[in-house]
């Protein structure tokens, strides 16, 4: 099973302004990050994966 990090978000129950919050990345990058238009470095993809409750293994290569 894949998810993407936008799914894993909303299913965590969190916004985009909360996981701006708690990690002090700016809005326009995670949205670039969910959309693909960017890629994450790793510990920032850690970190969401962290905050989200699910491993990096599972999230959809775009």
């Amino acid at each position: 099973m894949e998810i993407t990090l936008r799914a894993a978000r909303v299913n965590a129950g969190l916004t985009q302004e909360q996981v701006q919050e708690r990690l002090g990345i700016s809005r326009s990058t995670l949205h670039r990050i969910e959309t693909g238009k960017s890629s994450p470095k790793y510990k920032t993809l850690c970190d969401l994966c962290r905050l989200y409750g699910i491993s990096t293994e599972i999230i959809k290569k775009e």
